[in-house]
């Protein structure tokens, strides 16, 4: 860092790939917190069932492709970084990894399941709750709603241990910021 409390150009250019992760963490993370625990429940609490369950899918598709194109960009990244010598990056990358899976399980795996029986119930004239798919439909709720857990308290970790992460830089990265 200059005196005038600036960092030079250098010191800028070599904390942008740390200040992304973090940025892009964040994201994910905080986008699968809001919409997970604070969107959905307000849905099913306000709207009708039916109609809450379709927005609430919604959402969920589009977590799901915030989850893999941020996944994919933070695995990246983090090998990037960890090549570099920024070694907090490794742990992460294996937190990444599993958030990633989570994702492809939970949504891409189980959700196709999902909406076929919710489809097959409407074709039938009934809400899903009140089919002969219910108990199946259930089941797989309860499958992708530990998947998502899982995914949200690994990612609580992940943000947790960003600035370890961060702090774990190089020393020509530290001798550079300073």
């Amino acid at each position: 860092m200059s005196t005038s409390g600036y960092a030079s150009p250098a010191t800028a250019v070599s904390l942008v790939p740390h200040r992304l992760f973090g940025l892009l963490a964040m994201l994910w993370v905080g986008s699968q917190l809001t919409i997970g625990y604070a969107v959905a429940p307000v849905l099913f609490a306000s709207l009708e069932r039916v109609v809450a369950g379709g927005i609430a899918a919604q959402l969920f598709r589009i977590e799901a492709f915030v989850g893999v194109v941020c996944g994919v960009l933070l695995l990246g990244l983090s090998n990037v970084l960890a090549r570099r010598g920024a070694l907090g990056y490794r742990r992460l990358r294996w937190m990444l990894a599993l958030m990633l899976l989570c994702v492809l399980i939970g949504y891409f795996a189980l959700q196709p399941y999902m909406n076929a029986l919710r489809v097959a119930a409407m074709s039938a004239g009934m809400d899903v709750a009140s089919s002969p798919y219910a108990s199946r439909f259930g089941m797989l709720h309860g499958v992708s709603s530990l998947f998502y857990l899982v995914q949200s308290l690994l990612g609580a970790w992940l943000v947790w241990l960003l600035p370890s992460a961060r702090g774990a830089m190089p020393q020509h990265m530290e001798a550079a910021a300073r």
